[in-house]
Parts: C-alpha cells; sequence; structure tokens
C-alpha cells in the first residue's frame, strides 16, 4: 500500500519523524525529496510512504482466496455443467431402448425423472439408479493412489474434484415409500476443474484412476458409464435375507408393515455388500 503526500512551504527537518509518529510507521519506508524553490527557504516536500508491514497469516488468507478457493469454485461450476450434460444422456436412453426392445412391456420400461437441482433418476423395469451431484469440492487423503498420478503430480491443484454418486435401489422402494429400505452406491465419477475425470464403482473398467488426466467427460463417456451401471444393476439380484436376521419382529413394527408395506428390504440386507457378489 502507497501514501503519497507533498506540500509547498517552509522546511522543517522534524516532519518525516511527525509524519511517522502518527502513522506508526515504525514499518513504512519513507523517502524525503527537498527541492529548492529559488529562496526565502521555501520549498516543495514530496513525501511518499510504502506499506512495509509483514502479516504472514494476512498473506496466507489472501494467497489461498486467490488460489485453493478459486479452484474449488471452477470445480463446482464444472461439475454441475457436466451433472447438466448427464442429464442430456439420461433422457435419451429410455427411447432408444424402447426402440430395441421387440415386445411392448410396460412392466419393463424405462423411465426418467428430474427430482431436482442436484438429483435426477432412472428407473428401469423393477430398478432405480439416482444419480446425486455433491455441491463441495474434494480433495483426497494423503495415502490415495491418486497421488501417484503423472496428471496430479505436475499440478497439485488437478486434484481437487466434484463427485456424483449413482445409487441402485429398488423401484417399490419409491412406489410404496418404504422410506427403510437400503440403497447400494455402485459408482462415483470424480471431476476436477478442467473436466478431466475418472470412475470408482463395480464393472467401471477403463475408467480408472489410470484414466484421470488423458481424456475429458463427455456425452459418450456418460452413456458408456450409465449403461454399464444399468446392466450391473439388472444383474445385481434381491437376496432372501438370513432366516435368523428376520425371525423375530415387534407388533408395532408388523402394524406398521402391514399398513404401510413398509419391512424393510434391501439387495443385500442382512449380508456384506462386496465387490465379487455379482458374476463378472
Amino acid at each position: 500500500m502507497k501514501f503519497s503526500y507533498s506540500e509547498k512551504g517552509n522546511y522543517d527537518s522534524g516532519f518525516p519523524f511527525f509524519i511517522s509518529k502518527i502513522l506508526h510507521l515504525s514499518h513504512i519506508q519513507h523517502f524525503f525529496e527537498k527541492n529548492d524553490g529559488g529562496g526565502g527557504g521555501e520549498v516543495n516536500f514530496s513525501v511518499k510512504f510504502i506499506l512495509m508491514d509483514k502479516n504472514p497469516v494476512k498473506d496466507g488468507i489472501l494467497s489461498l482466496l486467490q488460489t485453493k478457493a478459486v479452484v474449488k469454485q471452477d470445480v463446482y461450476e464444472n461439475t454441475k455443467a457436466c451433472f447438466n450434460q448427464l442429464r442430456g444422456v439420461l433422457t435419451a436412453i429410455p427411447e432408444e431402448y424402447h426402440a430395441g426392445l421387440k415386445v411392448t412391456d410396460n412392466r419393463v420400461s424405462l423411465e426418467y425423472e428430474d427430482r431436482g437441482e442436484y438429483v435426477t433418476q432412472l428407473k428401469v423395469a423393477g430398478d432405480v439408479l439416482v444419480f446425486q451431484m455433491h455441491t463441495n469440492a474434494f480433495e483426497f487423503d494423503r495415502d490415495h493412489e491418486v497421488w501417484k498420478n503423472e496428471y496430479v503430480k505436475s499440478e497439485v491443484y488437478n486434484s481437487y474434484c466434484g463427485v456424483i454418486n449413482i445409487y441402485n435401489f429398488l423401484h417399490d422402494s419409491f412406489r410404496y415409500n418404504r422410506q427403510n429400505d437400503l440403497g447400494y452406491l455402485i459408482a462415483r465419477v470424480f471431476i476436477n476443474k478442467e473436466g478431466h475425470f475418472f470412475v470408482e464403482g463395480k464393472r467401471q473398467k477403463g475408467m480408472g484412476l489410470n484414466h484421470f488426466g488423458t481424456s475429458m467427460i463427455s456425452p459418450e463417456n456418460w452413456k458408456r458409464i450409465v449403461e454399464v451401471a444399468i446392466l450391473y444393476s439388472l444383474e445385481f439380484d434381491l437376496l432372501v435375507p438370513p432366516y435368523d436376521d428376520i425371525k423375530i419382529i415387534s407388533m408395532v413394527e408388523m402394524s406398521e408393515e402391514i399398513l404401510n408395506s413398509k419391512m424393510r428390504t434391501g439387495k443385500r440386507l442382512g449380508f456384506k455388500y462386496n465387490s465379487d457378489d455379482v458374476n463378472q
């Protein structure tokens, strides 16, 4: 920060000290120029003050506001744009697959439904895929494999990503409003500020971490991700829960279940949800 002062008048050698005392210029460097006006003791004063105060905390805040904070906002805006791109892909899928079905059967139809700014879903026969965008930007923990990626090594801020989660629910969970039913995360898509991405999830081969930094998210890539998720969900069957897990029930629970069809259901209820529980 710079201050300037100029005045025409009698020279007073104490002037710079006086200003310094008022402005507490123990951390300010000042320059004093004296120009003789041609007699009579009149001079022109030109004083400039340059703030030299060092505040590492403030400097750190300003630095992060101009770097990391901006990156996180860029990540959010780009992830939202990619989520809207996904919406376009999901909208077209039902018509494409209905055209490929040899027999029209509404029981196995595909239906797209927009459920808000950050949530959309695709019904596929008795399954529903829910696509949910998180509104925050994420960083990976220090032990994550992402830090071995050359693209991230070249620029640390490339690691900040938005996340779009893909969950698999039973359609009857929505149809009968079974609030206690379980959904399963079958994929999540990480997208950074530049549109580079990678996918963690069931069968999402060829789009894993090694893929990060080599290509951008696109409608074609979205369609591939969605179709793999659909195929997995259709093969991911509802298993009969272990007998011992459901053999006891209270009257309150039974009354609620009879009246509201709210018996808790999940494809792996009572089982561990493993990566190898569906034939590859």
